[in-house]
C-alpha cells in the first residue's frame, strides 16, 4: 500500500476498510509524521506490527466529544502531551504566557491544555470507563513518580495517580509499548501488566513485587524536603536498564506506584529500523491552509544519529528520560535518510544538522556500558573525564565525510551542539580541524553555561578552565587553516549555587571578552533534574551539601540583568546587584566598570534611588519565606519584570525615565568630550561577530 499519514477521522478509516481501531494515540501536538516527534515514532513502530493505529491530534479538552471522533479503540488509548512538557510549552520561567506555539498549526497558542497528560485521560475515562490507558512522552516520563512543580510551586504526585491512567511508558518507549501491545492484543488485562521493563504501574498490595527498593511515603516527602532530595537521588541511581532497580514509592501505605527497571537499550539495527519506516516527513495536510506546523522547520533537512548523553548535566532531564548510554543509527542508514533529504523540492543543499542531544557522542562512553551498564558513583565527564572514556571522533568524522560527499549536498552544518570537554579530551585534533573547515558557518554555539567554579559544579559541568583552554585551540585552529570564525557562547543565570557574587563574576568576564549575549536562559527548574531538585530542597542530592538558591523572581532578574549590563533598560537592576553584592567599585568611569553613576548630590559613588520602597528578599538560604514567588511584593516584582530584565518601578524619576541624568558641569564636559568619545566607541563597537576574538 501506498505510504499515507495514518487516520485522523471516521472517512480515514472507511478508506482503509477500518471499522476500528486497535490504538488510538491523542496528542498535544498537531499530527506531523517525522522521526523528530516522538508520536509519529510510537505509531508507526505499533503499525509496523500490525496494529491499526489512529489519531486525535490536540482534541478541544471543553468537549467530550472531541475524544470520541475515531470511536472506542479495540485494545486502548496512548496519551502523550507532545515533545514537550505542555507546561514548558505553555510558560517562560517568569511564568509568564508565551506567545507562540511550535508544535501547533500557524503557531497558535492555546490548543492543548496544561497538564495536558492529566486532561486528556481524564477526558477519557469520562467517555470510556474501561478502556486501557497509557501514556508516554516527556511529560508522563519525567512525572512518572512524585515531582517538584514549578508552575504550581508543590510536590505533586505520581502522573499516574491524577491521570487515572493505567501504566506510564517511560523513557523512548518503543520496546515497551510493543510488548504492552502484545499482552493487551493476547487477552491479558491491562492490570496485570506488570511486568514490562521502561514502565509504571499501581497497586494495592506489595505482595506480587520483588527485589525493589522502597522509597519514602507520598506523605513524608510533602513534610520533609531533605527526604524528597535523599529519595530523588534514589530514583536518578536507578535510572540505568543493566543496573537500575525496581522502585516502590507508597502512597499513604494504601497505594504503591512501581517503576520497573529502564528498557534496553535499542541496537544499531533496531534503530536502523525504527528510522527507516515510512514516515511522511511532514506535517498533516489538513494544517496547509492554517500556515503549516512551524517545528517542521528546524527539523525537516535535519539527521538525528543518536540518542541518550553520558554528559548528565544536573539541569538537563535526559538521564531521567533517554539514558546515558548512547544508541547510534548506522551510517548506511543515515546516508539513505540523507539521500531522501536531497531529491525534496525545496532542498538547497545544506542539511542544517547531524547529531542527538550532544552531536559529536557516538558510542557508549565505554565498552562495559553494553553489558554492565553506567556507573551508578561516578560521571562520564565530570568532574573530570573518566581514565576509562573512550574519546574517539574518528566514526563521526567518517559519517561527516560521507554526507558531504553526496550530490546536491553543499554543507553539513552541526547545530544540536558538541562537548567540547570531550572533544578535547580526544588526543587527536582531527575533529575540530573538520569542524573549523567544514562544518561551522560563522559562529559555533557552544555551552559553557557559566565561569565561575562553584556553580559550574553545581551544574555538573567542566572548570572554566577547560572552556578557556577549548576557546584558545579553537581560535588557533581557526588561525592555522584561514578562516574568520567565532563561538558564542551560551550561559545560565540563577542556577541554584549562584549568589550575586557569582552572577557579577561571570558580567565581569563578559566584560572582558567585549560580548552581551542577546539571549540569556534564565534557569528552568522543569520536572526530574538534579538541579530542579536542588531548587524545590536547596540540597545538592548527589552530596546533600546545603545549596543556596535564587528562588525570588526580583533577585533572578537582576542575575539575568548583569549578563546583559549594557543594555540601558537594565540599569537599575544592575545598580542594584551591584550595591547588593557590595561591587560599587564597578559603579564609575574606569574601564572596568560595568555602569557609570548617576546624579547623587554630590557623591557620585551612591546610587540613589535603587533600593527606596523595595524590599529585598534573598534566596532559598536568605531567610525567605519560600513559596515560589518570594511572597507579595515578589509577586508584584514578578509581573512587573515579566521575566525580561526590565527596570522595576518604584525607582526614582530620573531611573523610570530610562535616561541617565547629569549634573550641568556634567551635561556640558559631555556635550564636547563625551560625544567624540561616544562617536568612537560606536565606530569600534563589538558584535556577536567578535566574540572572544583577541587582539593582536
Amino acid at each position: 500500500m501506498k505510504p499515507d499519514f495514518l487516520p485522523v477521522s471516521r472517512a480515514d478509516m472507511s478508506l482503509r476498510g477500518w471499522n476500528q481501531c486497535d490504538f488510538v494515540y491523542v496528542c498535544g501536538d498537531a499530527y506531523v509524521d517525522h522521526p523528530s516527534f516522538g508520536h509519529a515514532i510510537i505509531s508507526r513502530v505499533l503499525e509496523a506490527r500490525g496494529y491499526k493505529v489512529g489519531i486525535i491530534s490536540q482534541p478541544d479538552w471543553k468537549d467530550k466529544k472531541s475524544i470520541a471522533v475515531l470511536g472506542k479503540p479495540r485494545l486502548g488509548f496512548l496519551v502523550s502531551a507532545g515533545n514537550m512538557d505542555s507546561m514548558v510549552n505553555h510558560y517562560a520561567v517568569s511564568k509568564k504566557r508565551r506567545q507562540e506555539d511550535s508544535y501547533t498549526p500557524g503557531g497558535v497558542m492555546g490548543k492543548r491544555p496544561d497538564y495536558a497528560v492529566v486532561v486528556y485521560c481524564n477526558l477519557i475515562r469520562s467517555m470510556y470507563k474501561d478502556s486501557p490507558i497509557i501514556v508516554g512522552g516527556i511529560e508522563a516520563s519525567l512525572r512518572r513518580l512524585a515531582h517538584y512543580d514549578y508552575w504550581s510551586d508543590r510536590l505533586k504526585r505520581s502522573i499516574l495517580l491524577d491521570s487515572q491512567a493505567d501504566l506510564v511508558s517511560y523513557g523512548m518507549g518503543e520496546r515497551s509499548v510493543v510488548e504492552i501491545a502484545d499482552a493487551l492484543d493476547g487477552g491479558i488485562d491491562v492490570k496485570d501488566i506488570t511486568f514490562v521493563d521502561g514502565t509504571v504501574y499501581r497497586t494495592k498490595s506489595l505482595e506480587n513485587v520483588y527485589d525493589y527498593e522502597l522509597l519514602p511515603d507520598y506523605r513524608e516527602l510533602l513534610e520533609d524536603r531533605k527526604a524528597y532530595a535523599r529519595s530523588f537521588f534514589v530514583q536518578y541511581s536507578n535510572t540505568d536498564p543493566f543496573t537500575g532497580k525496581r522502585l516502590v514509592e507508597p502512597y499513604d501505605g494504601k497505594v504503591f506506584v512501581v517503576q520497573n527497571p529502564s528498557a534496553k537499550p535499542l541496537s544499531q539495527a533496531e534503530m536502523d529500523w525504527v528510522y527507516d519506516l515510512p514516515y511522511m516527513r511532514s506535517y498533516h495536510p489538513s494544517y496547509e491552509e492554517l500556515g503549516g506546523v512551524p517545528a517542521i522547520r528546524e527539523v525537516k533537512f535535519s539527521l538525528i544519529s543518536s540518542r541518550g548523553c553520558f554528559g548528565a548535566c544536573s539541569f538537563c532531564a535526559l538521564t531521567f528520560h533517554q539514558g546515558r548510554i548512547i544508541q547510534v543509527r548506522s551510517h548506511e542508514s543515515l546516508v539513505k535518510e540523507a539521500k531522501i533529504l536531497t531529491e525534496e523540492a525545496d532542498f538547497k543543499g545544506y542539511i542544517h544538522d547531524v547529531g542527538g542531544p550532544t552531536a559529536d557522542f557516538r558510542f557508549p562512553a565505554c565498552e562495559k556500558q553494553l553489558t554492565a551498564g553506567a556507573c551508578k558513583n561516578r560521571q562520564c565527564l565530570f568532574p573530570k573525564p573518566c581514565p576509562n572514556l573512550r574519546a574517539d571522533h574518528g566514526d563521526y568524522i567518517e559519517l561527516l565525510r560521507k554526507l558531504r560527499s553526496l550530490p546536491k549536498v553543499k554543507k553539513v552544518f552541526i547545530r544540536s551542539g558538541i562537548r567540547f570537554d570531550y572533544v578535547l579530551a580526544d588526543r587527536k585534533r582531527t575533529f575540530l580541524r573538520e569542524l573549523c573547515e567544514h562544518h561551522v558557518s560563522g559562529q559555533l554555539k557552544v555551552a559553557p553555561e557559566h565561569v565561575s567554579d562553584a556553580v559550574l559544579k553545581r551544574m555538573g559541568k567542566p572548570e572554566n578552565k577547560v572552556y578557556r583552554q577549548f576557546v584558545r585551540e579553537y581560535e588557533e585552529m581557526n588561525r592555522r587553516i584561514g578562516k574568520k570564525q567565532y563561538l558564542v557562547p551560551y550561559l545560565m543565570s540563577s542556577h541554584p549555587g549562584s549568589t550575586m557574587k557569582e552572577a557579577v563574576e561571570l558580567a565581569e568576564y563578559l566584560r572582558d571578552l567585549g560580548y552581551m549575549p542577546e539571549q540569556v536562559q534564565d534557569f528552568y527548574p522543569t520536572p526530574s533534574t538534579i538541579s530542579t531538585c536542588m531548587y524545590y530542597t536547596g540540597y545538592d542530592c548527589r552530596t546533600m551539601e546545603k545549596v543556596y538558591v535564587p528562588t525570588n523572581p526580583h533577585e533572578k532578574a537582576m542575575q539575568r540583568a548583569l549578563i546583559q549590563y549594557r543594555n540601558p533598560k537594565n540599569r537599575g537592576l544592575v545598580a542594584e546587584a551591584l550595591k547588593l553584592a557590595g561591587r560599587t567599585d564597578l559603579v564609575g568611569y574606569d574601564k572596568k566598570c560595568l555602569i557609570r553613576p548617576w546624579q547623587s548630590g554630590g557623591d557620585d559613588g551612591d546610587i540613589r534611588g535603587v533600593t527606596e520602597g523595595r524590599g529585598y528578599a534573598g534566596g532559598k538560604n536568605s531567610g525567605d519565606k519560600r513559596n515560589g514567588s518570594g511572597g507579595k511584593g515578589s509577586r508584584e516584582g514578578e509581573r512587573r519584570l515579566g521575566g525580561s530584565g526590565n527596570r522595576p518601578k518604584g525607582q526614582n524619576a530620573q531611573a523610570d525615565s530610562g535616561k541617565e541624568q547629569w549634573p550641568e558641569s556634567r551635561r556640558r564636559e559631555r556635550s564636547q568630550g563625551e560625544k567624540g568619545r561616544d562617536a568612537k566607541r560606536a565606530r569600534s563597537k563589538k558584535t556577536i561577530r567578535n566574540v572572544h576574538k583577541k587582539k593582536r
